[in-house]
């Protein structure tokens, strides 16, 4: 048997994929010894007009700053130092900031630790932080053009941490942390595929914030094959949290093949506020979940589906091809 375990540990090693040095035609910001030592010159640094795919590498550490990526006409990859690029667990570069609602203007975008504007986006194995903290709007992502996809990223916030605001997009085997409406948006069509959700200390909070606005917005957030659960070290009450509220009285948000821990209430899903419900023509609904969040009598406004969401549904059926996917990170069968 110890002979089979170290045969194991073995193979998840020789499985474990590093990327420690910059893809060939990368350009690379580094704390010292590079040409950029800040994220946002490297991205300042690359054509808006040019057509040849570009990337930034960036090597360890944490860089304070608030990276704007403007649209563009290639497409653009940035990559983080990682011993293990099919998992966040090794992530070693990080980009915080602290910017909120309160402290500066401009809607929620502005707020954003990374605003990313370009299409054709992806981003590999780092973390992107704001730490405001509770109070006010505080994103870490704000993701406002289609085609984009994050792997093997951290979000970690309080409210509104990620903004998945527009077109197609993907997150997968991500770590996304906060407490109030943490995934929100009005237009994206967006897939979560084995993200890993956690709640921080509240005695009340809510996962999804879905903004849909009309029944004809292709608006869907799907979350599949997931977990949910407190952050290590927050001590979470049983049914404090709830999967989603609407923003917008159309939101559409479906929860499927996920553990959901105890912190998830009975009811499941929660109007958007008293007098204000929202709730007239939304669609929350779960498929195959499992865990002690899972059970018990959900809100009336909620579905029971037969079927799971399709990531074809989600992204189109074109999905597997698209540039912007990496089928390396999907679950298989969906």
């Amino acid at each position: 048997m110890r002979a089979l375990v170290v045969l194991l540990a073995i193979t998840r090693i020789a499985f474990a994929a590093s990327r420690t040095e910059p893809p060939a035609g990368s350009i690379v910001v580094a704390k010292s010894g590079a040409t950029y030592s800040k994220v946002q010159d490297a991205v300042d640094a690359l054509s808006t007009t040019d057509s040849a795919p570009q990337a930034i590498f960036i090597q360890p550490g944490s860089y304070d700053e608030q990276v704007y990526v403007p649209p563009r006409k290639a497409a653009l990859t940035i990559y983080g130092y990682t011993t293990d690029t099919a998992s966040y667990a090794q992530n070693k570069v990080t980009i915080t900031h602290n910017f909120s609602q309160a402290t500066v203007s401009g809607g929620n975008d502005k707020t954003a630790t990374v605003r990313a504007w370009s299409s054709n986006f992806k981003m590999y194995n780092i973390n992107m932080v704001n730490t405001y903290g509770k109070g006010s709007q505080a994103l870490a992502l704000s993701a406002e053009a289609t085609n984009q996809g994050y792997y093997g990223c951290q979000f970690l916030g309080y409210q509104d941490t990620i903004l998945t605001q527009t077109g197609t997009q993907v997150y997968a085997k991500c770590l996304i942390v906060g407490v109030t409406d943490f995934i929100f948006g009005q237009h994206a069509s967006s897939w979560f595929d084995q993200v890993d959700i956690r709640v921080l200390a509240a005695s009340l909070g809510y996962i999804t914030a879905s903004g849909r606005p009309t029944s004809s917005d292709t608006s869907y957030f799907v979350i599949n094959n997931s977990t949910v659960a407190a952050q290590t070290g927050n001590n979470v009450s049983a049914g404090a949290f709830y999967l989603g509220r609407p923003w917008a009285n159309y939101a559409r948000v479906v929860f499927q093949r996920t553990s959901l821990s105890s912190v998830i209430n009975s009811a499941g899903w929660h109007i958007w506020n008293t007098g204000d419900e929202r709730t007239d023509y939304v669609l929350f609904g779960e498929y195959g979940n499992t865990g002690s969040g899972a059970s018990g009598t959900r809100a009336s406004f909620s579905s029971k589906l037969s079927s799971p969401v399709a990531i074809a549904s989600i992204l189109g059926s074109g999905w597997a091809s698209a540039s912007y996917v990496d089928t390396s990170y999907i679950s298989s069968g969906v």
